[in-house]
């Protein structure tokens, strides 16, 4: 069975993948965030880094909150840099998902010898 988006997210995990290896484990997010920016643009992965998305709370507008990376104008992409990824930080993606309308996510934890993947579908 084919998954929705399939190409489209093989090649974020691509990108994810050639920096893990690049890079190994050990460092910040951010760091990572930087590299996967530049592995993107040499593969032509469209994305925003830190895009900046409205809450709204019974439609009105009660903040703001910088999504690490939108790639492809659809995934929530959620860089961690953490020994475990939990339940928790599924929900907060999932809650990111439905702030920015969108229903596909990963969460990319490079604090592994190899780089965890998990997908998040809201």
């Amino acid at each position: 069975m084919k998954l929705e988006h399939e190409e489209l997210t093989d090649r974020i995990i691509a990108a994810a993948i050639e920096v893990h290896k690049t890079l190994g484990p050990g460092f910040l997010e951010s760091v990572y965030e930087n590299a996967l920016s530049i592995e993107f643009e040499s593969c032509d992965v469209h994305y925003e880094k830190q895009w900046e998305i409205p809450i709204f709370y019974k439609n009105q507008e009660i903040g703001k909150h910088r999504l690490d990376m939108f790639v492809f104008n659809r995934f929530v992409v959620e860089l961690k840099a953490i020994k475990e990824v939990t339940n928790e930080h599924f929900a907060i993606v999932r809650s990111y998902l439905k702030a920015a309308g969108q229903k596909h996510g990963l969460i990319l934890n490079f604090s592994k010898p190899t780089l965890e993947i998990k997908r998040v579908i809201l």
